[in-house]
């Protein structure tokens, strides 16, 4: 056996044969402020403990986002106070612990979901209520601001943003591209259980998790795990929500689509991971990166330290390649010897010497050697693997806080962050909520088009810089007119303020039978979007004439108009008058038609702000409501 035949690389002619490309792309999003608000509350009680460990003397850094080697530092020294018999050590320790625990909510909060954090809150009631339960548990449950976070989680009912990201991504894979199978990998068992439950909506769901959790939660059986294997396999199901148990070990299906719910800072299972796609078929995967928190950093920390593995391979193999020009053919025979003989030949006795030397005394020489030269060996990447997420998320906080190192990486990252578009073609982009019509894949199977999901601002479908297009079917637009929360007008206001010719679809036969609504009112509506709003009202029969419609929109404007497509519009600046009727329409309550109205009878945005009560009454479809909230965001203090 030739000692090259044990490091090998995708790049060798004997490992390429049996993959595929595979395509990494690296999806951020952005936090809404209402997470951002849970977590900014618990940053500030971690800088309020870390204030008391300054006090103690173990630490001159209070930011919250200090390093986790930053905390093991202060852990030890807190130790050796213990060890010693100062009573500010116990203090401090536990202090540490409530640190700890702060920290991990933020990290649920900032890149898993507002559910898997209100999970976290619960067990940590429950444990602070318990017999026993540390000091730690009964102050952080016990802090105003923690309490103040704990109501934010609960009372937040929308969605953490990869939620919605993760649907796009699945709908691109198995609907409009007729996918058959997709991974979804996350380090929380909480959040694995939330996305089952958003996703089972829209596809056929399952989740893999392990057979035990220190937090109590329910695992799955070995006998329940290979069930749901074999279900995946045999197609019975779509979608797997799995923790970190499916990455390796176990037999899993070739898959069209893996999605990392977050980065993981290990190298070895980065690999693991992707290596579930691209094995029979062209492989695609994607890593989702919530921007501004640990996601960031365990991207950088992971990127570098496959970059590392492979520089590593490589002069593993090019060693090597040196040994057997040193010993040439005639001296292959004495290198055989040390795998186990004249016997090394056949193929249990070559697989023996391989274990030998990966497990034994191989590993054991290739450490050596690496102390010696001051690289890292093999071993140290396994060692990272076996220490499991905790441990490389901690020593990740530490490397990820290198300024320059970070800095030179996100300059080399030009390979790996995917850009939206197309290179031929006509581009449809389609709002993710529009996948329930069978519009979107009807269009992306359309020779010559495109269609690329994204969650819009404004609108359903995008065609060009300058047209976007908002569909409502007959029943829709009727009750869209009365629909007090968000009006049609309002929807339709916003679209014709960022594109320069907004569309209006109205699908479906017998639009002035909806409901009991004078025609008129529904012909004035139709007449209000024309006239007041500039819009284009189009009439469909249904979904496949409003599919032939947007096509043929899409090609007019990109291929006849050679317009280019974007989800932010044509319209970069608006007119005095535009912008006039904005900042009115910006307080609550107040659309697009009473802000036109306010302005036409008080004439400038000054006078419609100053106006007393009263007057604000005088004006046509004011009322008491709107006219007290006017005055009320514009006399209160700010605070």
């Amino acid at each position: 056996m030739c000692i090259r035949d044990r490091v090998m690389t995708e790049e060798d002619a004997d490992v390429d044969e049996y993959t595929h490309d595979t395509d990494v792309q690296w999806e951020q999003v952005t936090l809404p402020d209402e997470v951002l608000g849970i977590r900014d509350a618990l940053n500030e009680v971690i800088t309020d403990r870390l204030e008391k460990l300054k006090q103690l003397g173990v630490t001159n850094k209070t930011s919250p986002d200090l390093s986790q080697k930053d905390l093991n530092k202060m852990r030890g020294q807190l130790k050796q106070m213990m060890d010693n018999d100062q009573s500010d050590g116990y203090k401090g320790m536990s202090t540490h612990a409530e640190v700890m625990k702060l920290r991990r909510a933020t990290e649920l909060v900032e890149t898993q979901s507002v559910e898997s954090v209100r999970r976290y809150f619960e067990r940590q009631r429950e444990a602070a209520r318990s017999s026993g339960a540390s000091k730690a548990s009964q102050r952080m449950v016990a802090d105003p601001k923690v309490r103040e976070a704990m109501r934010k989680a609960e009372s937040f009912d929308g969605l953490h943003p990869k939620f919605s990201k993760a649907r796009i991504l699945l709908a691109e894979t198995l609907g409009i591209n007729e996918g058959e199978r997709a991974i979804l990998f996350t380090e929380s068992r909480d959040t694995a259980e939330a996305l089952v439950e958003f996703l089972s909506a829209s596809f056929d769901v399952r989740k893999f998790v392990g057979q035990g959790d220190k937090d109590g939660s329910d695992g799955m059986t070995q006998r329940q795990q290979q069930e749901t294997l074999d279900e995946f396999k045999s197609g019975e199901f779509e979608v797997l929500v799995s923790t970190s148990v499916a990455e390796e070990g176990l037999d899993v299906p070739e898959v069209d689509l893996v999605c990392f719910y977050e980065p993981v800072p290990t190298a070895i299972r980065s690999i693991q991971r992707k290596g579930r796609t691209g094995r029979q078929a062209e492989g695609k995967v994607v890593v989702l990166m919530a921007e501004d928190t640990r996601d960031e950093a365990f991207f950088w920390i992971s990127r570098r330290r496959e970059k590392k593995m492979a520089s590593q391979l490589a002069e593993l193999k090019e060693a090597t390649d040196d040994i057997e020009e040193t010993v040439g053919d005639d001296g292959q025979a004495g290198l055989d010897a040390f795998a186990g003989g004249p016997e090394a030949e056949s193929d249990g006795a070559d697989s023996g010497a391989d274990e030998s030397a990966g497990d034994g005394d191989g590993a054991n020489a290739e450490e050596a050697d690496a102390g010696e030269t001051g690289a890292a060996g093999l071993t140290d990447f396994a060692e990272e693997a076996r220490a499991g997420g905790d441990g490389d998320a901690d020593e990740a906080d530490g490397e990820g806080a290198d300024g320059e190192e970070t800095s030179g990486e996100k300059a080399d990252a030009d390979g790996v962050v995917a850009t939206a578009g197309v290179d031929e073609g006509v581009e449809v982009v389609v709002d993710q909520r529009e996948l329930d019509s069978s519009i979107a894949k009807e269009l992306s199977t359309r020779d010559g088009l495109v269609t690329r999901l994204e969650t819009l601002a404004v609108g359903d479908y995008v065609l060009s810089d300058r047209v976007a297009v908002e569909r409502k079917s007959a029943a829709d637009f009727v009750d869209s007119m009365l629909d007090s929360d968000r009006s049609m007008f309002e929807q339709v206001g916003e679209l014709s303020r960022a594109y320069a010719r907004p569309v209006m679809v109205v699908e479906g036969t017998n639009l002035y039978g909806q409901r009991d609504i004078d025609p008129n009112a529904i012909r004035g509506a139709l007449a209000s979007l024309a006239v007041d709003f500039d819009v284009s009202v189009l009439r469909t029969e249904g979904e496949d004439d409003t599919t032939e419609l947007l096509a043929t929109i899409a090609k007019r404007e990109q291929e006849t108009r050679d317009r280019e497509v974007s989800v932010h519009g044509e319209k970069t600046t608006k007119t005095r008058a535009e912008q006039q009727e904005y900042v009115v329409s910006s307080i609550a309550d107040i659309g697009p038609v009473t802000a036109r109205t306010l302005l036409e009878h008080f004439g400038t945005v000054e006078a419609v702000m100053t106006a007393p009560e009263d007057d604000l009454l005088e004006v046509e479809g004011v009322g008491p409501v709107t006219a007290e909230r006017i005055r009320e965001v514009v006399g209160s203090d700010y605070e």
